[in-house]
């Protein structure tokens, strides 16, 4: 057994485990999280826990749900990490614990992702601090539910602006500061909105799949300087904004995860070992793909336009 990092969190790698091959759904079953945005409280390691040493990580939207968890995953394989976001309160409060639980630097920024020259100003402050950036994860998002017919042209911009550009933005300063010289990983956070014209969703429906053909455009143009360029598309995932704010809240009740082929939600640790994997050498032959992490959920779920509208509106007449 490993010996606990500094805030005594148990961790153990994969051969110190009790034996759970034979157990019935081991491969569907979900490693330990928290809902909350504090890091956790036990993990076991199935990745060399060195597998990053020596990296650095830019994580947009890292103060909070999945880029928090995002960072501390990445932190205790060895990476440091630079975690941005609008509200630099958040993002310090959440360096402080990152740190604290896994022993690695974590440089708090606060970013728009829609204003290139302030992104520039915090790529600049990444490098004096950790002179390289090997890894981009583009974490920041903006969503709500809301009728295509419903939706203002500021609403739609916004959500285009924050995913889609912003995107763009942070991995075209990144590529031409360090990433064009050095190589590295992108890593884009997307959705599977599109792939059946999910209701209420048109406006971050259509900003993810702008962000899946980016991916593969850049997988192709960026590919040769050493630069691998992946999407993960989660599905439904406890503990975070887009659960609390998009998910009615007869979901659980309903049963609506039984039609889930994995019959459960994810979790936020889920995601984050995907993006490890997606970061680590074991994709190293891996580019231009989107990895969907959601159960299996878009297969199979309902796209009930009518009961979305019923809950919107609902929802519109509790707010007022």
């Amino acid at each position: 057994m490993r010996s606990a990092p500094p805030n005594k969190v148990l961790c153990k790698t994969e051969s110190s485990r009790e034996p759970t091959m034979s157990q019935p759904g081991f491969a569907c079953r979900p490693p330990p999280d928290v809902e909350t945005d504090d890091c956790l409280q036990e993990y076991t390691y199935l990745f060399n826990p060195d597998i990053l040493k020596g990296k650095t990580a830019f994580i947009t939207g890292g103060g909070s749900g999945i880029g928090f968890r995002i960072a501390e995953i990445l932190m205790r394989h060895g990476c440091q990490t630079v975690i941005a976001s609008r509200n630099l309160q958040r993002v310090t409060e959440a360096a402080k614990k990152l740190s604290s639980a896994t022993g690695q630097k974590c440089l708090p920024l606060t970013l728009d992702v829609r204003q290139p020259q302030a992104i520039m100003a915090a790529v600049d402050e990444s490098l004096k601090q950790f002179e390289k950036v090997d890894i981009l994860v583009n974490n920041a998002a903006g969503n709500f539910l809301c009728p295509a017919s419903a939706l203002s042209f500021n609403g739609y911009k916004t959500v285009i602006e924050i995913d889609t550009l912003g995107t763009f933005n942070v991995s075209k300063v990144l590529y031409e500061k360090c990433l064009r010289a050095n190589g590295g990983v992108i890593i884009n956070i997307t959705a599977t909105l599109s792939y059946k014209g999910q209701a209420l969703q048109m406006h971050a429906g259509t900003a993810k799949a702008a962000i899946d053909a980016m991916t593969k455009h850049l997988a192709v143009e960026w590919g040769p300087d050493g630069i691998r360029v992946n999407s993960i598309a989660p599905g439904p995932i406890l503990g975070t904004e887009g659960m609390r704010r998009l998910a009615s809240p007869q979901a659980e009740s309903s049963n609506v995860y039984q039609e889930i082929p994995l019959q459960r939600a994810g979790n936020k640790t889920e995601i984050a070992h995907s993006v490890l994997y997606l970061a680590s050498p074991l994709s190293s032959y891996v580019t231009g793909t989107t990895l969907v992490v959601d159960g299996g959920s878009w297969m199979t779920t309902r796209n009930d336009f009518p009961a979305l509208l019923d809950f919107w509106t609902t929802e519109l007449k509790r707010d007022k």
